[in-house]
């Protein structure tokens, strides 16, 4: 009896000791002293692993006492190993710094997920592009950088800056050809919640402005799993900015150019414990290289953020932009009298709660998009774009992730036809259209090598009924430099407002379109990092395409398009000086039929040198068989521009900069009609502050 007292008080003290012992920590940036969310640590010799929280926090429960080494990983971050030693009935503490590397090809990614992960495991083609590069650029709209530096994007412009809306705009997005008139089929996102109009369900291209931007994540090909209707080609996700440190950080630029372009930035960070804020505002006008093509704009960003707990994150921001375009019409037919013009308001709000824990992460988010467009014709609309969007991640097994999700959306609008002194003459519309979706997301480490995708969403409308979205994908990790993926997805886009209700084309009993995509790439570090290449290949078939058929006034919309694409893409970077860094992307894409604003050759060539103060930028665009017109007769354009930049650092706080487009004084058109502008040169000054680092 003694015996079995004893055997029992020695294997009961043992698990108090086991249940007792912990390890804790945070893990910090070595330069900033900035929490690190979402880094992994993993104990080598427990099999356990888990990642950090919001305030960059770690722990691990139930260890038994002995020694370990820790491993910490963060995507841009030098691995750490750590040793400890645990002992029987104590916390262990630990404080990790890591630090950062000057090149990593394998950026850290949500868009494809929706949780942070390497770009190398997601097995869908995702290219991003950070800060620093939106910044190089000097420019103030984020699609025309989108177009440069993303293989097998393609924006249409008619000008030196401004898109417009109506007859006559620019701002079409293609991804490998997948596009439409008006734009539906690559969906724009803010922090992951969609951004269109709800009438016509297109975005609006003049919103979305590089002072709001930290960086931007485009998916080439369908994400409609995750995001639903309209990302049937592709999605841009803009990721907003937010202060990082304590204390204020700011940053203003003034530039000046041809045909009296003028562009103003200003941008404001505070954080201090738990509270962060940031705010930017821009103003950017022009009187354009052609005779009414005038062009100004206003926009304002406001994002807040306090961190309730370790595991809890409240944030709120909101835009609101305010801008009158001009179209001058085309060369032969120009619009002088009545000259053409819109007048738009946009704006934005979303308020969410985002949770961290160390096996779980997620978000639920409210968003409201509202528009008033007044256009010269009479045109009148007031429309809202609003939706709940929510979504768990857990991590069920080792080496895996599963994520459920759900989202409600309604689109709605109101549009009148007005006479000359602005009195309503007749209602166009007041509708109003909605959908709700679920979906799960799966990914299972096998191994140290594959990484197996897959999931499903399931789509229900009032307007056409069910839609069940599949996607499966394989990423395999074959060293430490090299990866090859491959994915098959389906995307679909529900009918607009416009397409449903809207003039004689309407047609209350459209399907939803839909595509599948199929693609295989390969991923190669070269150089211990300083060098990567990535290659794609695809092929895309798209059905149930809502076209219009028959001669005005005898015309329907019907879902009788289709298209069949295949193409290749290749983007490359070496950075083998410090100081000196090349990159460089092409596109190929094949159309069975020709499609306006989607060209069949794509190359960038794009160079930086820092010599001292000053940096160098030079980049090389072409353009080859892109199709302006395809109806009475086929028109194609084939052109290249080279463009310039010298940056001068006057002192931490001042920078000085000249800017050169079109050098080479290209004619060349991307609109029909439209002529783009020729050499077009443009000078400023830049002032920043930042806290310093702890």
């Amino acid at each position: 009896m003694i015996l079995k007292r004893t055997v029992f008080c020695i294997m009961f003290f043992s698990l108090i000791s086991v249940s007792n012992a912990q390890i804790s920590g945070k893990v910090i940036d070595a330069e900033t002293n900035a929490p690190l969310t979402g880094a992994h640590i993993s104990i080598e010799k427990a099999n356990r692993i888990t990642a950090t929280d919001f305030e960059g926090r770690f722990m691990f429960k139930g260890i038994e006492f002995g020694n370990y080494d820790l491993i910490v990983t963060y995507i841009g971050y030098k691995e750490a190993r750590i040793s400890i030693r645990v002992r029987e009935g104590y916390e262990t503490r630990k404080d990790i710094l890591l630090t950062p590397v000057e090149y990593q090809v394998a950026e850290a990614v949500i868009t494809g997920s929706r949780v942070q992960v390497s770009r190398n495991n997601n097995p869908l083609t995702v290219s991003v592009i950070p800060r620093e590069e939106l910044e190089e650029s000097g420019e103030s709209s984020i699609l025309p950088i989108i177009s440069e530096r993303v293989p097998g994007v393609f924006v249409s412009e008619r000008g030196i800056t401004g898109f417009g809306v109506s007859g006559g705009a620019a701002g079409q997005i293609s991804i490998r050809g997948v596009s439409g008139s008006p734009n539906t089929r690559v969906l724009m996102l803010i922090d992951g919640h969609p951004q269109f109009m709800g009438i016509f369900g297109h975005p609006l291209p003049d919103s979305y402005v590089t002072s709001d931007a930290e960086k931007v994540e485009v998916i080439r090909g369908p994400a409609s799993l995750l995001y639903g209707s309209n990302a049937m080609g592709g999605v841009i996700n803009i990721i907003t900015r937010k202060q990082q440190n304590d204390g204020w950080s700011g940053n203003a630029r003034v530039s000046f150019g041809s045909y009296l372009t003028q562009k103003y930035m200003g941008s404001i960070g505070y954080k201090k414990g738990k509270f962060s804020v940031f705010a930017s505002a821009n103003h950017d006008e022009t009187q354009g290289h052609r005779a009414g093509s005038e062009f100004y704009i206003n926009n304002g960003f406001l994002k807040l953020g306090y961190q309730i707990s370790a595991n809890f994150k409240l944030n709120a921001d909101g835009n609101i932009a305010k801008f009158k375009s001009y179209d001058p019409g085309t060369d032969d037919a120009p619009n002088i009298d009545p000259r053409h013009w819109v007048d738009i308001l946009r704006g934005m709000g979303s308020i969410s709660l985002e949770n961290s824990f160390s096996n779980a992460e997620g978000e639920i988010k409210y968003y409201y998009n509202f528009g008033k467009h007044d256009i010269y014709d009479g045109f009148y609309s007031t429309d809202h774009n609003m939706g709940l969007m929510m979504y768990e991640s857990f991590q069920p097994f080792r080496k895996s992730t599963l994520t459920i999700g759900f989202d409600f959306q309604e689109n709605a609008g109101y549009a009148e036809q007005r006479n000359p002194r602005g009195e309503k003459i007749a209602e166009i519309t007041d509708r109003s259209i909605s959908e709700a979706g679920t979906y799960l997301y799966y990914q299972q480490g096998i191994g140290s090598m594959i990484i197996l995708t897959g999931g499903i969403r399931w789509q229900a409308s009032e307007q056409f009924g069910n839609e069940w979205i599949p996607q499966a994908g394989i990423s395999v990790l074959a060293s430490e430099s090299t990866t090859f993926k491959a994915s098959a997805s389906k995307g679909f886009r529900s009918p607009t407002i416009r397409e449903l209700y809207l003039w004689a084309s309407a047609n209350p009993d459209l399907k939803p379109e839909s595509m599948w995509n199929y693609e295989a790439g390969w991923i190669q570090q070269i150089l211990k990092d300083k060098a990567s290449i990535e290659l794609t290949a695809y092929y895309s078939e798209g059905s149930n395409l809502i076209m219009t058929i028959g001669r005005f006034p005898n015309v329907n919309n019907e879902n009788s398009g289709s298209f069949e694409h295949y193409g290749i893409e290749f983007s490359g970077r070496v950075n083998i000086l410090k100081n000196f860094n090349i990159h460089t992307n092409y596109a190929y894409l094949h159309m069975e039929t020709p499609i306006i604003g989607a060209p069949e050759h794509q190359l960038f060539l794009g160079g930086r040198y820092i010599a001292g103060k000053f940096s160098f930028n030079v980049s090389l665009n072409y353009i080859g068989e892109l199709y302006t017109q395809t109806s009475p007769t086929e028109t194609k354009e084939f052109y290249s521009t080279l463009n310039t930049g010298i940056g001068y650092q006057v002192n931490r706080f001042l920078k000085v900069f000249v800017r050169g487009d079109n050098l080479l004084d290209r004619q060349y058109e991307i609109n029909y009609g439209y002529p783009m502008p020729g050499i077009t040169l443009f000078g400023g000054l830049e002032v920043s502050f930042r806290p310093p680092a702890k």
